[in-house]
C-alpha cells in the first residue's frame, strides 16, 4: 500500500510539472504571436518579427510600423518597393541633415521588393520577391535579407542571396524578364557602407520630405513621423530640404538629374562612401564641376572607361564616360556595380539630356587632353 501512494504521489508531481511546461510553453507561443519581436539574431521566418498584420503578403503593417516613401527611390531592376520603419517603444530618431535621420538602437526599417504581373493593371497582382531588414545595433546596422517562397505565404531568412527568375508586362504592353538577384549579406555592405560602416541609404530628411497617403488621411511624413512619436528636433515651421522627383518632367533637369544621381550614385560617390577614391561626389546638392564628373579625367581603364577621357564631356553624353557605365551590364564596367542586372533606360535618357543641356562655355576644358 505504501509502495503504491509513493507512486501516485510520484505521478501527481510528474503531471503538475508537466502542467507547467505546457503552461510556460502557451506563454512563450503567446509571447511570440502578440507583439513585434525584434531580438539579438535573425528569425528564420518574416513572420516572427509581426511587423505585418493578417496575411502577410499583404504587408499591412501592424501597430507602431509606419509606411513611408523616398522621393527619388533607387533603380532595382523596375521592381516596385513598399518601406516601413519601426521603432522601440519611447523612441524616436532624431532629426538631421547631415546623413540620414539618426535612428534609435533597434530601429528596423523594413523595405519589400515586388513585381506587379501587369503594369497595365495593378489588380492582376504582384510577386513578392524579397524583404530586407536593417536593424539599428548601436555603432552600425544589421542587414538580414528574407527571401518569398513562390506560394507567397512566408519569406524566409537568406544568408547566401540566390537567383529569381522573375517576368512581368510592362505599360507598353511588353514581356520583360531577369534574372533577379538577391545579394547576400556581404553585398548589402557593398552598398551600404558609410564612413566604413553598414548604415542606410534612403531615409534622410530631404529624401523623405513628401506627402504621403496614409490611412488616417495624406500627410507630410517628417510631420507624421513627428506626431507619431518617432522624429524629435523637427521643426514644422522650418524650411526643410528636399529633392526633386527624378521621373517629374515639370521640374528643373538639373535638379531632378542631381536627386536621380544622390539615391543611385551618391551612397558610394560622397567623402565617407566607397566610391570616394574616384573624387566624386554625386549628392543632390553638389555643385555642378569637376567633382560631379564635368571634365573629371578617368581613374578608372579598360572597360570601365569604354575609350573614353572624362567622366561627363559638357553637350556631348556619348563621349561622357557616365553614360557608358549607366548603359552597361559588363560588370567590369556598369555603375552601380551592385543592385541591377538591367539599364534603367529612362534613367540613362534623364542624364544623356542633362549632360547633353550643359553649356562648353561654362566650363574650363583640360589642355592638350582628348575628349574621346
Amino acid at each position: 500500500m505504501k509502495l503504491r501512494t509513493n507512486i501516485n504521489q510520484k505521478c501527481l508531481v510528474f503531471s503538475g510539472f508537466i502542467m507547467v511546461l505546457m503552461l510556460c510553453a502557451q506563454c512563450t507561443q503567446q509571447a511570440e504571436v502578440y507583439g513585434i519581436q525584434v531580438s539579438d539574431a535573425a528569425y528564420e521566418k518574416l513572420s516572427d518579427y509581426q511587423f505585418f498584420a493578417g496575411d502577410i503578403a499583404e504587408l499591412m503593417p501592424a501597430e507602431g510600423v509606419l509606411p513611408y516613401e523616398l522621393i527619388s527611390p533607387l533603380f532595382s531592376d523596375y521592381s516596385h518597393k513598399e518601406r516601413f520603419v519601426w521603432m522601440p517603444d519611447e523612441t524616436a530618431a532624431q532629426y538631421t541633415t547631415e546623413h540620414v535621420l539618426d535612428f534609435p538602437v533597434g530601429a528596423v526599417l523594413i523595405k519589400n521588393f515586388y513585381y506587379h504581373h501587369d503594369e497595365r493593371d495593378h489588380a492582376q497582382g504582384r510577386r513578392l520577391i524579397e524583404t530586407r531588414l536593417l536593424i539599428n545595433r548601436g555603432e552600425e546596422w544589421d542587414a538580414y535579407g528574407y527571401t518569398w517562397n513562390d506560394e507567397q505565404t512566408e519569406a524566409y531568412y537568406d544568408v547566401v542571396g540566390s537567383i529569381k527568375d522573375v517576368s512581368w508586362i510592362n505599360e507598353a504592353g511588353e514581356k520583360q524578364t531577369v534574372d533577379y538577384i538577391i545579394p547576400n549579406k556581404n553585398q548589402c555592405k557593398g552598398c551600404h557602407a558609410y564612413d566604413n560602416k553598414l548604415k542606410p541609404i534612403g531615409p534622410k530628411v530631404r529624401n523623405i520630405n513628401k506627402d504621403f497617403a496614409y490611412a488616417d488621411g495624406s500627410a507630410n511624413q517628417l510631420a507624421k513621423w513627428e506626431a507619431v512619436g518617432y522624429l524629435s528636433g523637427y521643426d514644422d515651421l522650418a524650411d526643410h530640404p528636399g529633392v526633386a522627383q527624378w521621373d517629374n518632367v515639370s521640374a528643373d533637369l538639373q535638379e531632378r538629374s542631381m536627386a536621380y544621381l544622390d539615391i543611385n550614385c551618391g551612397h558610394c560617390h560622397n567623402p565617407q562612401g566607397a566610391g570616394r577614391t574616384s573624387g566624386m561626389t554625386l549628392l543632390a546638392d553638389s555643385e555642378l564641376g569637376l567633382k560631379v564628373g564635368v571634365y573629371k579625367p578617368t581613374v578608372s581603364a579598360g572597360a570601365g572607361t569604354g575609350g573614353h577621357s572624362f567622366s561627363i564631356v559638357p553637350a556631348d553624353a556619348d563621349k561622357s564616360i557616365m553614360i557608358y557605365r549607366m548603359s552597361s551590364t559588363n560588370p567590369g564596367a556598369m555603375m552601380p556595380e551592385l543592385g541591377r542586372r538591367m539599364v534603367h533606360e529612362e534613367g540613362v535618357d534623364l542624364i544623356a539630356s542633362w549632360i547633353n543641356d550643359m553649356d562648353p562655355d561654362a566650363f574650363e576644358a583640360p589642355r592638350d587632353a582628348s575628349l574621346n
